[in-house]
């Protein structure tokens, strides 16, 4: 792990056929909007990296920021704040002023999907900058995995088999280097609104990484 600014797609980044042509028509609908591969987010000095699964249409798409713009950022960004892994306020705007203090964000795949569902091409054709992600944190202690696909991009891009070890909500996995992965349903929508994932169950999930990586828990409210 180096330190040294990873590798990230171009704003017209060839690479995935299906995910360009999205892309431009997006563009053509509304040029005002991001529209292009969605840069990581946060600090390289961070100890834990949040790997989520792509952008948003309406949110990170149209915004250029990871969770920002659309639902899942108020459960990310709400408990990032409480935990003290940002600072300032979540306004779904990446001119609210909110800045990531302890953590880095990435998505397993850079640009928006039709449907919000990459293909496994995409998801493997992404991975490099992934792996650039984690080559380049010298303090990288912990993982936090947003679903199934991103559990599985983060192995892959560690260089390990995803079929190695299944996701499971709340399972906090000891990886070789001690390294730690912790798995947690998405932040989206339908799981939060479904009652799939609760504040609770997220802030559970987040709270065991940090003990078992030294950070700071807050107090039982």
């Amino acid at each position: 792990m180096s330190g040294a600014a990873p590798e990230q797609p171009a704003r017209d980044c060839p690479l995935c056929p299906r995910l360009v042509a999205f892309r431009e028509a997006n563009r053509a609908a509304w040029p005002d909007w991001h529209n292009a591969p969605v840069p990581a987010w946060g600090p390289l000095e961070a100890p834990l990296l949040i790997v989520g699964l792509a952008p948003g249409l309406r949110g990170a798409n149209r915004t250029g920021r990871p969770f920002t713009g659309d639902f899942a950022g108020r459960l990310l960004y709400g408990t990032l704040l409480r935990f003290g892994l940002a600072a300032g306020t979540y306004g779904e705007d990446p001119a609210d002023g909110l800045a990531l203090t302890g953590v880095r964000i990435a998505n397993a795949v850079r640009c928006v999907p039709p449907e919000n569902l990459p293909q496994p091409r995409e998801i493997a054709t992404c991975n490099r900058f992934l792996q650039a992600e984690l080559r380049a944190m010298p303090r990288l202690r912990g993982v936090l995995a947003l679903g199934v696909v991103a559990h599985a991009a983060a192995l892959r891009a560690l260089g390990l088999k995803p079929s190695r070890l299944r996701f499971a909500h709340g399972a906090l996995h000891e990886l070789p280097g001690g390294l730690l992965l912790a798995d947690s349903y998405h932040v989206s929508r339908y799981n939060t609104q479904t009652g799939r994932l609760t504040a609770a169950m997220f802030e559970a999930v987040v709270a065991a990484l940090l003990r078992r990586t030294g950070g700071a828990v807050p107090p039982q409210q």
